[in-house]
């Protein structure tokens, strides 16, 4: 009988093994490309507060989501982001944009104290993914706000990258349209560096005082007129 059971045991513990094996698959971890944008070479440069950027909620997780032929988005079974997504889009669109107006005073809200930007850039991005038969799609939108509190552009994106169909290949894609999306971002911003320092407020005048009543008697004031008088006499008989 213990000879009849090893065969068997040992069998069962090759069918356990396998099944682990499949189970504790390796998943693979991906980052966004952030492409090879040139450090800024000044130390100073156009100031511009990059956000808040605010990114859909279906891609605020680490699950690295698949576009399906009908519109559907399902998780990935083979990889995943290595970390946070939205972190991942901060750094790639800071780098590019710093690298493209070459400043380094380029920061991601919220800024500092004592950090005065030349302008602004509210940014919304809504769409963001791909499917092994999808194209990868960036649909996205931004603000730019002047020093003044005055919105100077307003634009909608939609850009789209093709790509090979395997997951590296759809992450890659997306980092491409991250960074036409930099690209464009940064040509809206450039005419916004030579802005006009802002006047200091108009003083308002100061009123005349009044004079006081009795320096206005003082004032001349045009005679009245008196009987003239003279040395002759009347007579009546």
């Amino acid at each position: 009988m213990t000879a009849l059971r090893l065969p068997f045991i040992l069998m069962l513990a090759s069918v356990l093994g396998l099944a682990g094996c499949s189970v504790h698959q390796p998943v693979s971890l991906y980052q966004l490309d952030s492409g090879n944008p040139v450090p800024p070479a000044q130390s100073g440069g156009m100031a511009v507060l990059l956000g808040p950027v605010t990114v859909a909620d279906y891609l605020q997780r680490e699950t690295l989501l698949q576009r399906q032929p009908d519109g559907s988005l399902q998780a990935a079974t083979d990889g995943r982001w290595a970390g946070s997504l939205s972190s991942d889009i901060d750094q790639l669109l800071l780098r590019q944009v710093a690298g493209r107006l070459d400043s380094q005073r380029v920061v991601l809200a919220p800024a500092t104290a004592g950090f005065t930007p030349d302008v602004q850039v509210l940014l919304t991005i809504t769409r963001l993914d791909s499917g092994v038969s999808q194209p990868a799609i960036l649909d996205a939108q931004w603000r730019l706000i002047d020093r003044r509190g005055k919105v100077r552009d307003n634009r909608i994106i939609h850009l789209q990258e093709d790509h090979a169909g395997g997951t590296a290949a759809q992450v890659q894609a997306q980092g491409v349209l991250l960074q036409r999306l930099a690209e464009q971002l940064s040509v809206a911003l450039k005419p916004l560096a030579n802005q006009p320092a802002i006047a200091d407020a108009p003083r308002k005048s100061t009123p005349k005082p009044v004079a006081p009543a009795a320096e206005q008697e003082k004032q001349p004031k045009i005679p009245m007129a008196s009987p003239i008088r003279t040395d002759m006499e009347v007579f009546r008989f």
